[in-house]
């Protein structure tokens, strides 16, 4: 396979190139690896490539929205 990208891709294939990148995608080993495949399912299901995927992580890790917000002097 030479392209990861949705419209080169079955959804099966799309499953495996999950499964072989993050690895067992059932999470039943410790259920970390459920948030993971979950996170992914846009891109199994057809709906957004990776790298659209991973920029959304990456945006709200950096942008710290889930974090307390700064003012002039101190954090709200």
């Amino acid at each position: 396979m030479s392209s990861i990208l949705i419209k080169d891709t079955t959804r099966e294939e799309r499953e495996r190139i999950v499964e072989d990148s993050i690895g067992n995608i059932s999470g039943s080993c410790d259920g970390c690896m459920a948030g993971l495949a979950e996170m992914y399912q846009d891109y199994i299901d057809g709906k957004r490539e990776i790298a659209e995927i991973n920029m959304a992580f990456m945006a709200n890790y950096e942008s710290g929205i889930e974090g307390p917000v700064k003012s002039e002097c101190g954090y709200k």
